[in-house]
């Protein structure tokens, strides 16, 4: 099959090894924007952390896509029954932020799913110096929690997207 009937795939890792590799580099990228949220989340100025969390969570999660081949512009240079297959393949792994262009909207959504963590965040900060680190290790577990759920989600889109091309579907 060449590359006129498959569209691009050169950037999706194209075996487990590429993919086991390109996971870690994300991992890692996910626990250092971690580590400046958590740095955010210690200060003790309300709704800071929410921006900076916003903020930094956006670039992440564009990061991850395209470190995968799976950003919204790479996924269109795919055929169209691969793009199909791609974005299916997302929605059936819940990462409804893979080949998408993440808004402040989308984001909110999500972060309201662990709402219950952020408004412990924002209320531990009430609390003099205690108040900023448990505000902290609240934001970083969020964060990281959040950022290792994209990158697996990633991996398993990009693995039936590898699994297609194989399988010449």
């Amino acid at each position: 099959m060449n590359e006129a009937q498959t569209g691009d795939w050169s950037l999706i890792p194209g075996n487990d090894q590429a993919l086991l590799t390109v996971r870690e580099r994300c991992r890692q990228m996910v626990r250092r924007r971690a580590m400046l949220a958590a740095g955010f989340s210690a200060v003790p100025l309300p709704g800071l952390d929410l921006v900076s969390d916003l903020t930094l969570f956006t670039g992440l999660i564009e990061e991850v896509n395209s470190q995968f081949g799976l950003s919204e512009g790479q996924i269109l240079r795919l055929q169209p029954k691969y793009r199909l297959l791609a974005y299916e393949a997302a929605i059936g792994v819940g990462g409804m932020m893979v080949g998408r262009l993440v808004t402040r909207d989308v984001l909110l959504r999500i972060f309201k799913k662990v709402g219950v963590r952020i408004a412990s965040k924002t209320a531990a900060k009430l609390v003099p110096v205690a108040g900023s680190v448990v505000s902290a290790a609240i934001g970083f577990t969020v964060f990281r929690k959040l950022g290792y759920q994209h990158v697996e989600a990633c991996v398993r889109v990009a693995e039936q997207l590898n699994q297609a091309r194989t399988l010449g579907t």
